[in-house]
């Protein structure tokens, strides 16, 4: 019984700290709305300022993590980079949605990870799921789209953009299932690390091909980019990275449907854009979904 009551606290403080880190992505819109360079140049430096800080974090886990291995053949490289690429893919796809569709059209195709994430399960690795869950996740994404449905908008001069988008969603989809399996053998720290130095040098062609300048003319530029890599990406995503070890990937892409709803306020705070009733709902309806996604998760 005693082993039981450990796994479900351990259950619970990752959902907290997974909540956390969707907490701290919810940030990553406001400051990409506020840096002074490119998408593709923002996604770069979100990285590339926050890969020293986790090379550091690594390196002091190295001593005390007694728990976990380090990666030592050409095999744990390959699949921590294969991490990397798929956040790539995701950072790339959605940045570049951005700029062909509507941000709400762009958000909300991106926050269908959670479909292919239970698809992938289901396919790819014979996961089963619960309807409970399947009722939540369906609750989340219905609350996701009523959040942004005064927004939403299709235009066919939009459609590469609304491609883009889902294919943002299928890449992120792929990095929060691969990130799930390599944490049952690597530190949030080696995982974070690893993935993280692989996308930063990907980016880099992605960046010059988009065109966007490397240099941002204003200190406040750089402390826009800064905070984007310490706080949404070193801080939020190693959060998600730490609780999906603990928490099926299907279970973890659901809870950061909370990050739009989060986000949706924060701009309402910062920058005065009003609420609906509707959008107030579709907050209130992303809460109960998770929820019951939880309440339904094995």
């Amino acid at each position: 019984m005693s082993d039981l009551h450990q796994i479900e606290k351990v259950g619970q403080r990752a959902v907290i700290v997974l909540l956390l880190g969707a907490a701290a992505i919810s940030l990553a819109p406001i400051f990409v709305r506020l840096s002074e360079l490119g998408p593709s140049a923002t996604a770069f430096y979100r990285v590339f300022f926050a890969v020293p800080v986790l090379w550091l974090w690594m390196q002091q886990d190295k001593k005390i993590d007694t728990v976990h291995r380090q990666p030592k053949s050409l095999s744990d490289f390959g699949r921590l980079a294969l991490a990397g690429l798929f956040f790539t893919g995701d950072l790339s796809f959605w940045h570049w949605s951005i700029k062909l569709t509507s941000i709400a059209n762009s958000t909300l195709l991106a926050n269908f990870a959670p479909i292919f994430v239970t698809l992938g399960g289901f396919f790819l690795f014979g996961e089963r799921f619960t309807k409970t869950f399947l009722v939540g996740m369906i609750c989340a994404m219905a609350g996701v789209a009523f959040l942004l449905g005064d927004s939403f908008a299709f235009k066919p001069d939009h459609l590469l953009g609304d491609a883009y988008g889902l294919v943002a969603a299928m890449f992120y989809a792929a990095y929060l299932m691969t990130v799930a399996r390599l944490r049952s053998e690597f530190s949030t720290a080696t995982v974070m690390t690893w993935s993280g130095l692989v996308t930063c040098i990907a980016l880099v062609p992605v960046t010059l091909i988009s065109g966007d300048s490397f240099i941002a003319p204003t200190l406040f530029g750089w402390a826009m980019l800064v905070g984007l890599a310490l706080i949404s990406h070193a801080g939020g995503q190693s959060m998600i990275a730490y609780a999906l070890a603990h928490l099926p990937a299907a279970f973890g892409s659901v809870g950061l449907l909370l990050q739009p709803a989060l986000a949706a306020m924060i701009a309402w705070y910062l920058f005065d854009e009003s609420l609906s009733l509707l959008q107030l709902s579709g907050g209130l309806v992303v809460i109960v979904g998770i929820y019951f996604a939880r309440k339904g998760t094995k």
